[in-house]
């Protein structure tokens, strides 16, 4: 169980900590030197009477002696870490990084001071990461008189009505003298016992980066609470793009083979410089790292604010451990209202990590006070179209309880397709998904819609084979992402219900039938268009030499390509399959080698010139084998144009 501490500055939390534990938490001089907490801090206290593998050969302490406080207890399988946070108004974004990991919280008051403003700023932060587990502790008990402690007793109940924490309990303690230490260590000990356990096994690794530093013999180490998953020696995790081994792990202050969800962790990283893991990055599994500009988020309004919360108002967002400017758009409306929730879209400033349920802050552009608070619907939100009935739906279904009820939903509602890789990475799943997922009813009128669509397209224009794939998108279904159109042809031909040949897409009863003239100057041009190989031979040059009329030339040029026979490349310049076949395995070979493919590579691997060699390019953009991004075109992995398969 992770405890954080809240409250005032001077009120005694770190006090309180190396009461319960034996650690003080202020490591740096300057807090030392001037009496604060500046940084966060950390000390572990262990639970006594829980046994577990950890401590399976361990004997338990004999009958009557407590474990050492703050130090290792190697019997003791449970572990209680604390965060230990500053106190200071201008550290509140400090205190945010410490409190978005822990279970419970320890709201402490100064029986001499009374709740103060920054006890009320920490109760927001709390209420507002959906905190319903912790205690109140008024500190300094010694220093004031029993009817003091009730009168502030019952202010502070007042003041917990209507937050996550409203029901409680409120304990008196004195570090100095020991009132009340043994009920709170108590409390805490039936606290964490009674922590149900985070969910672990169907979740990716994912730990907020509280603090980064390097040790000699150790190398870069990150620390910061494991919000999801599991992490192992030997795993490798990913940060800010970087990727890093894990050398050695500590969890809970203890050295391990693996951490689970819910543990502060130590990670020692390999192949990693501290520079590359600051505050408020996420080390996470590879397979659903992510950084967003833009998420759809559920909010409310802290109950205390004066005004409501309008779109445009540029906010500090808190989420995780890291902190960035953002901006609100709110989805339900216009505003929200104090103590109101609604849907709302965050336009950050800069990338953040940000996964489906997790819990956010926001604070004013003045980083003055705590505003609003609320939970990641989906960090995938789109720019346009963000506030119609279907988007809006969609959220409703991120909403869902589970991740099983949930992808079952925007299924259903989805009209353009479901994105199984990009729901898994927003969902943070363990095992990744691939393709896309289409409803039945959405696929059922994608269906009609396309074969209504070529049939058509082949009564309008009998003499023509089809459309090819590109075009008949954009007549059936423009905004589908091309790699679930490309899926749902593909699926299509699997049944027989459309054939394709190329690039041209056709109903399986309809074909381009040629002529007996037709058939004969095919045959004359056949090895002809072999011998020009990729430079091509052009209509005009094709009827000098077959002595053909060139206007019949043209005509059966253009039904041959309509059959997929030929290929033209331009305007009355024509290449056969084999040799397109050719170009296209050397531009995929070039795509795989460099990643993308340009005039100067393909013009040197093809032998052609540099205005062949584009016009090929041009030639493949157009059929869907490339796609053409500034001056380099880069290959659709999905695309089977050319390939083998499909000659």
């Amino acid at each position: 169980m992770i405890v954080g501490t809240a409250g005032h500055i001077d009120h005694g939390k770190t006090t309180l900590v190396r009461a319960l534990t034996g650690v003080d938490t202020d490591r740096l001089p300057e807090e030392k030197a001037r009496g604060i907490s500046i940084e966060l801090g950390y000390a572990y206290l262990d639970v006594p009477d829980t046994w577990g593998p950890q401590a399976a050969s361990t004997p338990p302490p004999p009958e009557g002696v407590p474990p050492a406080r703050g130090g290792p207890s190697p019997a003791c399988a449970e572990r209680i870490g604390f965060i230990d946070v500053p106190g200071h108004e201008k550290l509140v974004h400090t205190m945010l990084a410490g409190a978005s990991g822990i279970d419970f919280a320890l709201l402490l008051v100064a029986a001499d001071d009374g709740v103060m403003p920054q006890t009320r700023e920490h109760l927001a932060v709390l209420s507002l990461l959906g905190l319903t587990r912790g205690a109140v502790v008024i500190t300094k008990a010694d220093r004031a008189e029993p009817g003091r402690v009730a009168a502030l007793q019952e202010e502070v109940r007042a003041l917990l009505a209507g937050t996550g924490l409203d029901a409680a309990p409120i304990l008196a303690v004195s570090a100095p003298t020991g009132l009340g230490l043994g009920e709170l260590r108590e409390l805490l000990f039936n606290a964490a016992r009674q922590l149900p356990p985070r969910a672990s096994q169907h979740l990716a690794a994912r730990l907020a980066v509280d603090r980064a530093f390097s040790l000699d013999g150790v190398g870069t180490v990150v620390t910061g609470t494991l919000h999801a998953g599991e992490i192992a020696v030997g795993d490798e995790l990913l940060i800010r793009g970087h990727r890093a081994r894990v050398r050695s792990l500590h969890a809970q202050n203890r050295a391990v083979e693996r951490a689970r969800a819910g543990q502060r962790c130590a990670v020692a990283l390999a192949g990693l410089a501290r520079e590359q893991a600051p505050r408020g990055q996420w080390l996470t599994a590879p397979a659903v790292a992510l950084a967003t500009e833009r998420l759809d988020a559920r909010l409310t309004v802290w109950p205390g604010e004066a005004k409501p919360l309008r779109s445009g108002t540029r906010v500090h967002l808190h989420l995780g451990a890291q902190a960035v400017m953002a901006s609100v758009a709110v989805l339900d409306g216009e505003a929200i209202a104090p103590g109101g929730t609604a849907r709302v879209q965050l336009v950050c400033h800069l990338p953040v990590g940000a996964w489906r349920g997790d819990r956010l802050v926001l604070r004013d552009a003045g980083a003055s006070r705590t505003i609003a608070g609320g939970i990641v619907l989906d960090p995938f939100a789109p720019a346009r179209y963000r506030r119609t009935p279907e988007r809006l739906a969609e959220l409703a279904a991120c909403e869902l309880p589970t991740a099983e009820q949930r992808r079952e939903r925007l299924v259903a509602l989805s009209s353009l397709g479901l994105d199984l890789a990009r729901f898994a990475q927003a969902e943070g799943l363990a095992e990744p998904l691939d393709g896309w997922a289409l409803g039945t009813e959405t696929r059922a009128t994608l269906t009609s819609k396309l074969l209504t669509t070529l049939a058509d397209f082949h009564l309008k224009s009998p003499d023509e084979l089809g459309p090819d794939a590109a075009r008949l998108r954009r007549l059936v279904a423009p905004r589908i992402a091309e790699a679930l159109w490309r899926q749902l042809l593909a699926e299509l031909r699997g049944s027989g219900r459309i054939a394709q040949r190329g690039a041209f897409v056709h109903l399986p009863e309809h074909g381009v039938q040629l002529s007996a003239t037709e058939e004969r100057i095919a045959q004359k041009i056949a090895p002809r268009l072999a011998a020009a190989g990729a430079e091509g031979a052009w209509a005009r040059d094709l009827a000098r030499d077959c002595t053909e009329p060139e206007p019949l030339m043209r005509a059966t040029l253009a039904r041959l390509a309509q059959q997929g026979e030929l290929h033209q490349v331009v305007k009355d310049l024509y290449c056969d399959t084999a040799t397109m076949t050719r170009l296209a395995g050397i531009a995929r070979a070039i795509g795989a080698a460099q990643g993308t493919v340009t005039a100067a590579a393909f013009r040197d691997a093809t032998g052609l010139g540099r205005k062949r060699a584009i016009q090929h390019l041009e030639h493949f953009d157009r059929v869907g084998l490339l796609r053409r991004v500034g001056d380099e075109h880069r290959l659709r992995a999905d695309s089977a144009l050319f390939a083998e398969s499909t000659i």
